[in-house]
């Protein structure tokens, strides 16, 4: 838990980095302060000693306390700084340790390390990530949007880095602010799901149901290519099914409405996952009914996460690019760093067709 002292410091700094109070600007007095913060004369004079030797505020004797040009002070160490900062929803699971170690080749292939931080898909975690980051003067940020359908509260910060010409690459999605002029390696989910749903019914399928998280931009185009693919079968379209759910649910929530769907007289006979991670789950779910895969159900999920192909039934998936976009990502970032000309990248999945698919008549 944070000292009182360090609550203070941090919440004046984020107002500070967020351009709330300008370079030049006078601070709230300490009486106010102390009000604001409910704490003691001390603490925020603790506080402020702190961003005084950080270069971010200074004092006039008897005329209060000021913002410093702190961009000014911090820049003139940044021929030193050789620190990139990867911003992700969930660093530590699934794809994205793939995501990091090909972005970690070509960043210390450059002389530069990585400086981490996680969201977990949760904006108000996104703004101590992006606050952090600029507070270490980092060179430049790789960043996975969080929430990426909704707009951002952090417009705010995401402008200062635009203001302060801090190079941004976006992966797996990208916010709406063209302004920033940050370059994206995302995956062309639209076309990809469109491509697996019209195999599916090649298949025989017509009842599909689709899980997508709803939340994020990879999962709503994912969506929109299930859709799509209904769309050019109008015939069958009224048997098409979704289940639409969000980051903050609990996988249990989801699984439920999906129990509930196949213990429905019209159960489906295929279903499309967001990602592997859910279609693993639903597939130990099918069986705990005691039904097979695919002989009663045929399931198909998204990234070609390395342990599908192991599992039994081994997952039909489209390749999410993984360590090549960690990768590409960080090329583009250094391109950026030594200004010159970058181009936004899009890949097109490959389909990999395993064994949770079974044909129909």
């Amino acid at each position: 838990m944070s000292a009182k002292y360090e609550i203070v410091e941090n919440g004046v700094k984020e107002k500070i980095l967020s351009g709330v109070y300008p370079i030049g600007e006078k601070l709230p007095t300490e009486t106010e302060l102390m009000k604001a913060f409910n704490v003691s004369r001390y603490t925020i004079r603790r506080a402020i000693g702190d961003l005084e030797n950080e270069d971010f505020v200074y004092r006039i004797q008897g005329g209060g306390m000021y913002v410093n040009d702190w961009q000014t002070a911090h820049a003139k160490g940044k021929n030193s700084n050789r620190m990139i900062g990867v911003i992700a929803t969930h660093i530590a699971n699934y794809i994205f340790p793939s995501i990091v170690s090909g972005a970690d080749q070509i960043i210390s292939d450059n002389g530069y390390s990585i400086l981490l931080a996680n969201t977990h898909n949760d904006p108000k975690l996104e703004r101590r990530s992006l606050t952090t980051m600029l507070q270490s003067d980092v060179a430049g940020l790789i960043i996975e949007p969080t929430q990426s359908t909704l707009p951002t509260t952090n417009r705010d910060l995401y402008e200062k880095i635009g203001e302060m010409g801090l190079p941004v690459v976006f992966i797996n999605a990208t916010y709406d602010m063209p302004d920033l002029h940050a370059p994206s390696v995302t995956t062309d989910d639209k076309g990809a799901l469109e491509r697996l749903t019209n195999y599916l019914i090649e298949q025989g399928h017509e009842r599909i149901l689709g899980v997508f998280q709803v939340d994020d931009m990879q999962g709503v185009n994912r969506m929109n290519g299930y859709i799509k693919a209904y769309q050019e079968h109008a015939s069958i379209a009224l048997k098409s099914n979704i289940i639409m759910y969000q980051s903050m649910d609990s996988t249990k929530q989801v699984l439920t409405k999906v129990e509930h769907e196949i213990q429905s007289k019209n159960r489906p006979t295929a279903i499309v996952c967001y990602n592997d991670q859910l279609a693993i789950r639903v597939i130990d779910m099918v069986k705990s009914m005691n039904l097979s895969i695919p002989d009663d159900i045929s399931i198909t999920g998204f990234d070609d996460y390395n342990v599908v192909r192991y599992i039994n039934p081994a997952i039909t998936t489209m390749v999410h690019e993984k360590e090549r976009m960690g990768h590409d990502a960080a090329q583009l970032l250094v391109n950026l760093i030594a200004k010159k000309p970058v181009k936004s990248i899009l890949y097109e999945p490959e389909m990999v067709v395993r064994d949770s698919v079974k044909k129909i008549n």
